[in-house]
C-alpha cells in the first residue's frame, strides 16, 4: 500500500504557512509504517516540539491504473475517507530551509491517521461539495470543503498516475484546508465528513 499525499491544495492553507502557490500538485509519500494502528493513540515524537494536525479527505484506490485520463479517474475509487497528516512542523521548516526532502517530518511512525469508517461516494450528493471538519477537544479547528480544492480528486488521480502506478488499496490524502495547529498531550481529535464521525483519537 502506498500513501500518496497532496500538499498545498487549498489557497488559505498556502497563505497561513506563507508558502508559494504551486503550478502543479505537490506530491509526497508516507511509508506504510506511518499508518497509526487502529484504536491506538498518537504519540508525539521525541524529535519534535511542534507537531501539527492536518485533516484531509482520503480516497482509496480500487483498481490498478497508470496514465489515467481525468475523465476515467472516477472509475478508480469508490470510497471517501478522512484522516490526519501529522507534520513535525519545526523539523519540516529546518529541512525546507536546507532544500532537503520532507520525509522525516511527514512520514514518521504514526503520522498518518486513516479513519476506520469509509463512505461510498454514491452516498454523497456532490463530490466537489463535501464538507469535512476536525474538532480538537470538542472545539472546531479546521473546516474544509472540496469545492475549494485547487485540484479536484479526479485531477489528482490523473496527475499522480503519470508518475506512480496506482494499485488496489493505495490511499491518497487530498490536501488540508486552513486552520492547522499544534497538538498537545491529552488532546482529543475528532474528524467528521458532513455530520458523520469518521475517527476520534487521543494524543499522548
Amino acid at each position: 500500500m502506498k500513501i500518496i499525499c497532496i500538499g498545498r491544495n487549498y489557497s488559505e492553507h498556502i497563505s497561513e504557512l506563507n508558502n508559494e502557490k504551486p503550478v502543479d500538485p505537490v506530491i509526497f509519500l508516507k511509508p506504510d509504517t506511518a499508518v497509526l494502528l487502529k484504536k491506538q493513540p498518537f504519540f508525539i515524537p521525541e524529535f519534535s516540539q511542534d507537531v501539527h494536525y492536518e485533516v484531509e479527505l482520503l480516497v482509496r484506490i480500487n483498481k490498478v491504473g497508470k496514465y489515467i485520463q481525468e475523465k476515467f479517474a472516477h472509475k478508480y475509487y469508490q470510497e471517501i475517507g478522512l484522516g490526519i497528516d501529522f507534520t513535525a512542523r519545526d523539523l519540516q521548516q529546518k529541512l525546507k530551509e536546507k532544500g532537503l526532502p520532507w520525509e522525516k517530518a511527514k512520514g514518521f511512525d504514526g503520522s498518518a491517521v486513516i479513519g476506520e469508517k469509509w463512505l461510498n461516494k454514491n452516498s454523497l450528493d456532490n463530490l466537489n461539495n463535501i464538507n469535512f471538519s476536525l474538532f480538537k477537544n470538542n472545539k472546531p479547528v479546521q473546516k474544509g470543503n472540496t469545492k475549494d480544492m485547487l485540484w479536484k480528486t479526479d485531477e489528482i488521480i490523473s496527475y499522480v498516475s503519470q508518475f506512480f502506478t496506482l494499485k488496489i488499496g493505495d490511499i491518497i490524502f487530498t490536501g488540508t484546508p486552513h486552520g492547522v495547529g499544534r497538538v498537545e498531550t491529552n488532546d482529543q481529535l475528532t474528524g467528521l465528513i458532513e455530520e458523520q464521525q469518521i475517527f476520534s483519537i487521543q494524543v499522548k
